[in-house]
């Protein structure tokens, strides 16, 4: 997914403010970006419900851990994590709820519950409503594999923290929006509301950095 100039263009003529920092923050990527094109689905979700409440060092080195205890290099197969013992998972430093995440994930997918190669042919919607049956994946870890992995070009999270902050910053606010507020206002931005989460995101680290 890579919005064309002119579509760029034209959400910056809907909203100038976000206009002015998408001619400020780095260009839109083209997603999903390489290292989430070589993941499966499985593996993509795995490593969201592995990183969950964790700052990115913390929970990139459990996921190495994990990756370890399976046969291959990368990260075990749905059947591999499932013989998997539950002592070498908690050892590798995997909670007891992303543990059991995990294992029903990996079951889900291996029973046909959870239809992982036909997410990328689903509506949003349809998309969240599939993944949220999983233990351990609620809404937002949903929009984040639309955006991040399926590409989806119009994915917006109000519940994100991050979000509502960047849109505080981008409207000068003196308090952060809840999420109803911020679904509001993200409808002009449709049908690229992937950009204005980017924009707005990367706005905080430009925030940040005054």
């Amino acid at each position: 997914m890579k919005p064309k100039r002119s579509e760029l263009q034209a959400l910056a003529g809907r909203d100038p403010l976000l206009g002015e920092y998408l001619e400020r923050v780095e260009p839109f990527p083209d997603f999903p970006e390489a290292s989430h094109r070589r993941m499966s689905n499985f593996e993509a979700l795995a490593r969201s419900i592995t990183y969950q409440q964790l700052s990115g060092k913390a929970a990139a080195t459990i996921w190495k851990r994990v990756c370890r205890l399976g046969p291959g290099r990368g990260f075990p197969a749905a059947q591999e994590l499932l013989l998997l013992e539950e002592q070498a998972l908690r050892g590798a430093g995997l909670s007891n709820n992303k543990m059991l995440a995990l294992r029903d994930l990996a079951q889900r997918h291996l029973d046909g519950r959870l239809s992982l190669r036909s997410l990328g042919r689903r509506d949003d919607q349809a998309v969240v409503e599939e993944l949220i049956q999983v233990r351990g994946v609620g809404v937002w870890t949903a929009q984040m594999f639309l955006l991040f992995k399926l590409g989806r070009p119009d994915v917006m999270a109000p519940g994100d923290l991050g979000l509502q902050e960047g849109l505080r910053v981008l409207d000068g606010l003196a308090v952060r929006p809840g999420p109803a507020e911020l679904e509001e206002r993200a409808r002009i931005w449709s049908p690229l509301r992937s950009v204005a989460c980017w924009t707005l995101w990367r706005l905080l680290e430009l925030d940040s950095a005054s």
